[in-house]
């Protein structure tokens, strides 16, 4: 068995991995650039090296097998101590070089990459693989340990993790700027419900806090339109088909251009704060460490950036 397991190659590991993670031949393909023949192929070679199958479907749903489980495992110890040694290896050429591999929740996409540069200021040398994914495959990535650190607004309990909040994620209710309730002096979050609500989708962190928040104050929208991304919400609200809530961030442009307002909404902003993620008992990597400390002791820093971001969104007064 050993012998055979040392034919395993680091392809069909990366293969491997990207089916644990979207449950699913066709979507790994995608990621992969591959066809989906070719990451059945792969799969098919693993399971004889293994010996066992990997997946089973019951019903239409894609499910791990313990051996699958197994490898997952030590799949990521594989993939981390790799890092890990590319990283020190750097260290010893005397500046900190590598990837950090950094998977985002969507309404984050707006703040992170400012964030990045104001850290790769002081370490030119390191690059980056940003993902974007909504709460619930964020939750799935962590399990699977696929990324250094993730950033998320609302941390799960399971699987277990170490998670460090960093910065306020306000969540506004916006509207276009010809909107009857752009003429109130102030309003109560009941009082939106006479407008369709655009949401995102189920999966969507911002949406569950949404609903979590106006089931508290007892708030109730009959209309609701999914949509399938922030940008989609905002295109939505621009067209007049309804309202929304959504983090400033994420409108800060149409903010500052005066082409969506911000609701004067009694309970609102929803503070959420964005936290830096990853399970317990993961070795971080040099560059993932450097970033954590990056974020841990420059909030002064971070902060700044932030109140630029609302600056902008406050746009002329």
């Amino acid at each position: 068995m050993r012998k055979s397991l040392m034919r395993m190659t680091l392809r069909q590991l990366q293969v491997f991995r990207s089916v644990c993670e979207s449950r699913s031949y066709s979507r790994a393909a995608e990621e992969m650039a591959l066809t989906q023949p070719a990451v059945s192929l792969q799969i098919r070679q693993l399971e004889e090296l293994v010996g066992q199958p990997l997946f089973e479907y019951i019903g239409k749903k894609l499910y791990l097998t313990d051996a699958a489980e197994a490898l997952l495992k030590a799949s990521a110890d594989i993939f981390g101590r790799l890092e890990s040694l590319d990283m020190q290896l750097s260290n010893l050429r005397g500046s900190l070089q590598g990837q950090l591999n950094l998977a985002i929740e969507s309404s984050a996409k707006y703040f992170v990459p400012h964030l990045f540069a104001a850290f790769r200021r002081r370490h030119p040398e390191v690059s980056l693989q940003l993902t974007v994914v909504n709460h619930s495959l964020a939750v799935r990535r962590l399990t699977v340990s696929r990324d250094d650190l993730l950033i998320m607004s609302q941390v799960p309990s399971e699987p277990a993790v170490e998670f460090l909040p960093f910065l306020n994620n306000p969540i506004v209710a916006v509207a276009p700027a010809d909107h009857p309730l752009c003429g109130r002096e102030s309003l109560r979050l009941a009082d939106l419900g006479a407008w369709p609500l655009l949401i995102r989708e189920p999966g969507s962190g911002t949406r569950r806090a949404i609903e979590e928040y106006a089931h508290q104050k007892r708030a109730h929208f009959s209309q609701t339109l999914e949509l399938g991304s922030s940008e989609a919400q905002v295109e939505g609200v621009l067209a007049g088909l309804g309202l929304a809530l959504l983090p400033r961030h994420a409108v800060r442009r149409e903010l500052a251009l005066g082409t969506l307002r911000e609701l004067p909404v009694e309970e609102l902003p929803l503070q959420r704060s964005w936290c830096v993620v990853y399970g317990r008992g993961k070795r971080l990597s040099p560059v993932a460490a450097a970033f954590q400390a990056f974020i841990r002791e420059e909030r002064a820093e971070i902060n700044a950036l932030a109140a630029r971001f609302d600056a902008d969104a406050r746009g002329p007064q």
